[in-house]
């Protein structure tokens, strides 16, 4: 199929671009190559007969309306948004118009496409979403599809909005949309403001890593590859109208991951090591969920797909990437913002 990728130059949208790719799709890349977006990203394919890139953001409805007539695509993936917790705290105004508006403008540009050619029963719109959405756990439990929502930042506020506007289309207009869940994502291509790049790099650095508060805050952690391969099922499998969260089955704290990291850069790095030594806790994130955790049961009884990546293995595989891409990590670290403490607004006014 021709496939539709909003946000396809960022990290989880380049996966699927490279895997659709790889899977005999064709693909339009369309990304407003914000500050976490990265054409090399995608430098595999760029040359692909298959492949193009639109430079268009999704809260222009008319770049929507024209990049959905020129391609004519056969279903749109939805990855582009606003994603860092602190990034939305100190600005929120940024996050409710990408990722509520720009949903909102794509959702209507998409139903304007969809019945003018005639409603066809092939075409999908799939919104992929995160498990914040749904709050934060105790030591037991996990969320479900039927988990309800109580988003505590603004961008799982942000995103809990887009999702009930994918929901209301589909219930309303009966466009036909799959929606996805997902768990904390690592791998390749992952923007150095995140928490493992971060870790890497400041470890090879010899500088503090930081950790929040007492880092007992747990994720379960989805490599980004196995994300990309159940996105793609989901869009060519899934039931129109289901929801499914895809988890790594992977659940750590934030502090024995840290340590992992750093046990796998002591062997790979040993002039620095224990680079647990450069652990450090700083002033927690306000709001801080304490805990995410994925039940996948429904995308693997439904549609057969669980993780193929364990943690270690995911880790290991993500540092010797870091290692062996500076040229690609090196210069995003100058963009604004990375490197530095966000997200201490605490209810004080900050600029959007």
């Amino acid at each position: 199929m021709k496939i539709l990728v909003t946000g396809g130059a960022g990290f989880i949208g380049s996966a699927v671009v490279r895997r659709a790719i790889a899977q005999g799709h064709a693909v339009v890349n369309l990304d407003a190559l914000t500050y976490a977006a990265c054409l090399e990203n995608v430098a595999s394919v760029a040359d692909h007969p298959d492949y193009a890139f639109e430079h268009a953001d999704i809260r222009d409805r008319a770049a929507l309306d024209r990049i959905l007539a020129t391609h004519a695509p056969d279903a749109v993936m939805h990855l582009a948004a606003e994603s860092h917790v602190d990034r939305s705290i100190d600005g929120p105004g940024a996050f409710i118009e990408t990722n509520v508006n720009g949903t909102y403008n794509l959702l209507e540009a998409a139903r304007h496409y969809w019945e003018e050619r005639g409603r066809p029963e092939g075409f999908r719109f799939h919104h992929v979403s995160t498990d914040e959405v749904y709050g934060s756990l105790g030591a037991e439990g996990k969320f479900t599809e039927d988990t309800p929502y109580a988003p505590n930042s603004p961008y799982s506020a942000s995103k809990a909005a887009s999702d009930h506007l994918v929901r209301a289309w589909h219930e309303t207009y009966g466009l036909p949309v799959v929606m996805t869940n997902c768990s904390n994502n690592y791998g390749p291509f992952h923007f150095p403001e995140k928490l493992i790049p971060v870790v890497i790099l400041q470890a090879l650095a010899g500088n503090p890593i930081p950790i929040y508060g007492t880092g007992e805050n747990v994720r379960d952690w989805l490599y980004v590859e196995d994300h990309a391969e159940a996105l793609l099922l989901v869009l060519e499998k899934g039931t129109v109208g289901r929801s499914y969260n895809i988890g790594g089955e992977n659940e750590a704290s934030n502090l024995d991951l840290v340590r992992r990291l750093c046990e796998i850069l002591d062997e790979k790095r040993p002039g620095g090591a224990p680079h647990r030594n450069l652990i450090t806790f700083v002033e927690d994130r306000p709001g801080h969920d304490l805990r995410y955790a994925i039940d996948p049961a429904r995308i693997r009884r439904e549609l057969g797909w669980r993780p193929s990546v364990t943690l270690d293995e995911g880790l290991r595989r993500t540092v010797d990437w870091y290692l062996a891409n500076e040229s690609w990590w090196r210069p995003l670290r100058k963009r604004e913002g990375v490197g530095r403490r966000l997200g201490r607004s605490q209810g004080r006014s900050a600029p959007a």
